[in-house]
């Protein structure tokens, strides 16, 4: 099945480039060069993901993103130049799943586009996971604390189910980047640091413990 992409970018030299990349790899693809005209465009048709600018004129990337997340859980990669650990945690709390700082290589933003697809399409795990309060549904993709339902993000929900599933073992970062993402990554490995920091703002649990110069683990 051939997957529509939504581009919401004011650069225009950026937002053809990337039109070309994804339209020579067989995506259908939609255009938007603001915020206004992107949500308008977004509430038009059907979409399978958004790739979606920050620094936009009328709406800014993050105000496109909450508005988004009211309606859909619909995979959302963010680009931009700002390339602080707050801007990435509020992109992430607002639940988007990929995360790409300007300037990019385009064959990596294709394979981060291929993946985000692949891990938000794969639902092949059919079972429950237990930890204490915390329960994750894989069917669904939801995660529980004590019955309160705790919003993730696709990746933050893969890697808090590789911890699970590996409970009392330490995961290093190179190993889940090499799971979750799917690819051969090229960015800082520090990237997942910032998925565990939200991680656990978000459920408020003390079961994450890093090791230092390694990665983290999931124990009492």
């Amino acid at each position: 099945m051939v997957k529509h992409v939504l581009i919401i970018e004011d650069d225009q030299d950026i937002q053809e480039v990337i039109r070309e990349f994804l339209l020579a790899k067989d995506y259908l693809v939609t255009t938007a060069s603001d915020g206004l005209e992107g949500l308008r465009r977004f509430n038009e048709k059907t979409f399978d993901l958004v790739i979606l600018d920050i620094m936009m004129p009328i709406l800014s990337g993050f105000e496109v993103a909450k508005a988004i997340r009211k309606t859909t859980d619909i995979p959302i990669i963010m680009l931009t130049a700002l390339g602080d650990d707050q801007d990435q945690i509020k992109g992430f709390d607002l639940g988007i799943d990929d995360y790409i700082t300007k300037p990019f290589s385009f064959d990596v933003l294709i394979k981060r586009v291929e993946a985000v697809l692949r891990r938000c399409s794969d639902k092949s795990v059919s079972n429950t996971i237990e930890f204490n309060e915390l329960r994750m549904d894989c069917d669904a993709y939801r995660v529980y604390v004590n019955d309160d339902e705790i919003r993730l993000t696709t990746k933050e929900f893969q890697i808090l189910q590789t911890l699970l599933i590996n409970r009392g073992k330490v995961i290093t970062r190179e190993s889940m980047l090499d799971n979750i993402w799917g690819y051969d990554f090229y960015g800082d490995v520090r990237l997942i640091d910032t998925h565990i920091k939200n991680i656990r703002r978000k459920l408020n649990l003390p079961y994450i413990k890093t090791i230092k110069g390694v990665g983290y683990k999931i124990d009492d």
